[in-house]
């Protein structure tokens, strides 16, 4: 069958626009991706990122699953150091009570953000390497049924069992989905060095529970897509700006695309970001067919979540289309690992 295909959202805060746009942007979209048939729609969070509106990820969830049908809605993720399970809980289990059906929950342990923020968030950087394994094991305790003398219940929560996943950019979120039997997100399409030992460790662990009887990995992957390699190439050159800003402790929004950018790089910074990149499909629907095939192919993953950081918000929403066109087009034989 064709890979599963999901949208991963940062709700781009574009240069010259503000966050009200890019929520409504997000709400737009998704509606756009549950059109063309994406199975789930996720946004993360992050802090203190003037590009970046989904900071208070779980009312942006809200935004989102209000103005959609059908289409699942979750966090790609929620950074759980920074929370107390119990709150996430409590959240979520709202969320799905509103939404029978249709909310997840992936779960990462950085900080999404910087240090001077990360003490504003937690009042305190002290951390203990077991802290992010135990928070898991209590958040999933608090979508069970409950247990006699529970004294803590999650209300709304308790019993509705939402799906958890965990993410990744190394391989202790390979080991711990393993470990606990649960779904594994791997963020490629930024941090794609350790993919294919986290696709190999999480397969050859896991353990069956009652989550999961079998495996079921998703990576990240970037598409800029177009009807020419030109306008392609455009369009991704806004995702190069701000990645290359990002490197250089400069974030801000989303810049606009610029035809001459890559001739200002010198071969380190072009070397930088292409490896970056190195998870993304670029071009016309033809080449990005050919892309999305052998990723595929090459990682034996169950679904995509495609990420297009896209200046123009009618050229994002083509791009999506180009995507999952592509992906529906593929055949077995091509998608065989």
């Amino acid at each position: 069958m064709p890979v599963t295909l999901s949208v991963l959202d940062l709700s781009l805060i574009t240069e010259g626009s503000t966050a009200a746009d890019a929520l409504r942007n997000s709400r737009d979209l998704a509606q756009h991706a549950e059109r063309l048939g994406y199975y789930r729609y996720w946004v993360a969070e992050h802090h203190n990122m003037p590009g970046i509106a989904s900071a208070a990820t779980a009312i942006v969830i809200g935004h989102i699953a209000a103005g959609t049908s059908k289409i699942r809605v979750g966090a790609g993720g929620i950074m759980l150091p920074n929370h107390a399970p119990l709150v996430i809980a409590e959240q979520f289990g709202t969320l799905e009570s509103l939404n029978p059906g249709r909310i997840e929950v992936g779960l990462g342990r950085a900080p999404g953000t910087d240090q001077f923020t990360m003490r504003a968030l937690r009042r305190t950087l002290q951390t203990d390497e077991q802290q992010f394994p135990r928070d898991v094991l209590e958040l999933l305790s608090y979508f069970k049924p409950e247990e006699a003398g529970q004294h803590v219940r999650a209300v709304p929560g308790c019993g509705l069992n939402i799906p958890v996943w965990i993410l990744g950019s190394s391989l202790f979120g390979a080991q711990l989905a393993a470990m606990l039997g649960l779904p594994y997100a791997f963020a490629s399409h930024f941090a794609p060095d350790a993919l294919m030992h986290a696709v190999e460790m999480y397969r050859t662990r896991f353990e069956p529970s009652e989550y999961l009887a079998e495996p079921y990995m998703m990576a990240g992957f970037n598409v800029f897509a177009a009807d020419t390699d030109e306008q392609a190439a455009f369009v991704r050159s806004s995702s190069r700006q701000s990645t290359l800003k990002m490197r250089r402790g400069q974030p801000g929004p989303l810049p606009p695309p610029r035809a001459d950018f890559e001739a200002n790089l010198n071969a380190a910074e072009r070397q930088m970001l292409d490896q970056a990149q190195l998870c993304s499909a670029v071009g016309t629907p033809e080449r990005v067919s050919e892309q999305i095939g052998a990723f595929v192919a090459q990682t034996g993953v169950d679904e995509l979540m495609i990420n297009a950081n896209i200046f123009d918000h009618e050229a994002r929403k083509r791009s999506y289309e180009i995507a999952i066109e592509c992906a529906r087009e593929l055949s077995p034989a091509t998608m065989s690992v």
